[in-house]
């Protein structure tokens, strides 16, 4: 199987959010099947120089672009034994961010084009898929059945296209399809990419693409609904059998707290002494009170609305001056949810911390030593902060809604299964409940919550579940005529 996966950001060379997370540890696991998969993305201006000094040019052109021809460069990396090819072009990305410019559409675009233009110069290389992802590869779709449908190098391969956030969709003005796109007197992309009087780049590529996938069976179903679909409820219902949700994973081997030397001291699973140690030293970290046993809730995560910041924000005073608790959050965000949080920090000193900072180290220190993860968004396509907490023995609450529905198994109190805590709507006083529930098991039932921690533990969230599935769809795709 050849697969070339289409990605805007990657760790290690460039990560905004977890999709950086996601296009540095997928194409890894499926390359460990047994496949060759390869990886094309910008050369972003953020690519630390240890990997700039090791790429190699393998081919430089133009490419059209409306009236454009603008220079490419095509340049190679391996890392992890997966390779890396680098669309070079200093016009277009060399930026400090990776994204948010007023000229986001044409470097979009241009990505899309040198990426297809890209397969005439691998060696020995000819992908039988190209997987895409989110509205920045939406075009490529697009753009192969359109340019180069019937050009023999190019006329047997297929899409797939995964949605892992649809809110963003990459709307621009109607004048760009044939100003940047040379598409003005092409029928179907006038349609297809058709938003009223704007342009649509990711209807199009979901629409022109053999397969559509999102990040978990529940936000698939979601999505194809008013509420939660953005507006393209319509199309994604029309995918019918074409669209699934694919779980995404995390690496087991990096987030494993018997390893992990970022953590205060590492542990077994199952081991409560070890765990109790990271709690322990944690609180003193924070200054949060350690005179007596409390239950330590964590959060970790974007300090958005998304996320649940205005629920949190409905229910903090009467959670912390009514309950034996303590709250620790980590995040950046929103300046009104971080005042928020910090305002919340100084009225109860002793309760509850805050670190308003985005810092690996100290976000593996909050998985290993708190006892509940609190994340209660509106929506979550996957999420991973759960599978983390997991990882380490720390139980979530979250809301039942995208892959939290699907990872999270709410305690049981007769049966005694679950793996966590959850609520329905999105509602502050269901969140309010769902925390109470947790604080109660840990001061009145040790025993169940050891149990709901084995479960945690035993939970399987590894890439190689979600890499098979993906393997699996490509089969299907390719023997399709």
């Amino acid at each position: 199987m050849k697969v070339l996966y289409a990605i805007f950001e990657a760790i290690p060379f460039a990560k905004v959010g977890g999709l950086g997370d996601v296009g540095g540890a997928l194409p890894k696991f499926l390359k460990k099947q047994r496949n060759d998969v390869r990886v094309i993305m910008p050369k972003h201006a953020c690519i630390p120089e240890r990997f700039k000094n090791r790429m190699k040019t393998v081919a430089d052109f133009h490419t059209n672009l409306g009236w454009r021809t603008p220079y490419c460069g095509l340049q190679e990396l391996e890392y992890n034994g997966v390779t890396y090819y680098f669309i070079d072009n200093e016009y277009y990305f060399k930026r400090d961010d990776v994204y948010g410019y007023d000229d986001d559409a044409e470097r979009v675009a241009f990505f899309c084009r040198a990426a297809l233009e890209s397969l005439s110069c691998f060696e020995n290389f000819k992908p039988q898929v190209i997987h895409c992802n989110d509205w920045h590869t939406s075009l490529i779709p697009v753009m192969l059945r359109e340019f180069y449908g019937d050009h023999p190098h190019y006329y047997d391969i297929k899409t797939v296209m995964t949605i892992h956030n649809l809110k963003f969709q990459g709307i621009f003005s109607k004048r760009l399809l044939g100003d940047l796109l040379g598409m003005e007197h092409h029928t179907a992309p006038s349609a297809h990419l058709d938003w009223g009087d704007s342009l649509n780049f990711f209807k199009g590529g979901l629409i022109y693409s053999d397969a559509v996938t999102t990040v978990s069976p529940t936000y698939a179903r979601e999505i194809q609904t008013p509420y939660y679909g953005e507006g393209l409820d319509g199309v994604l219902r029309w995918q019918g059998e074409r669209l699934r949700g694919i779980i995404n994973g995390i690496d087991y081997n990096s987030y494993n707290p018997s390893t992990d030397k970022a953590i205060f001291q590492k542990y077994a699973q199952g081991d409560d002494e070890g765990k109790a140690f990271n709690k322990k030293a944690l609180r003193e970290l924070l200054n949060l009170s350690t005179n007596e046993d409390l239950p330590l809730f964590i959060m970790v995560s974007r300090l958005t609305e998304q996320k649940g910041l205005d629920l949190l924000s409905y229910i903090f005073e009467e959670l912390l001056s009514s309950e034996d608790i303590q709250f620790a959050a980590l995040g950046t965000g929103d300046p009104q949810y971080e005042d928020m949080l910090l305002y919340f920090a100084g009225r109860f000193p002793h309760k509850m911390s805050v670190r308003t900072v985005f810092d690996d180290d100290l976000s593996r220190k909050f998985y290993a030593g708190g006892d509940f993860l609190v994340a209660p968004s509106r929506f979550e396509p996957c999420g991973v902060t759960q599978m983390i907490a997991m990882r380490y023995g720390t139980l979530p609450v979250v809301r039942e809604t995208g892959g939290f529905k699907d990872t999270v198994i709410p305690y049981n109190c007769y049966t005694g299964d679950g793996n966590g805590f959850s609520f329905a709507n999105y509602n502050a006083h269901e969140l309010l409940a769902a925390l109470r529930r947790a604080a109660r098991l840990y001061s009145k039932n040790q025993k169940a919550l050891n149990t709901l921690r084995q479960h945690a533990y035993a939970a399987d969230f590894s890439w190689e579940k979600s890499a098979g599935e993906y393997i699996q769809l490509y089969n299907e795709i390719i023997k399709k005529s």
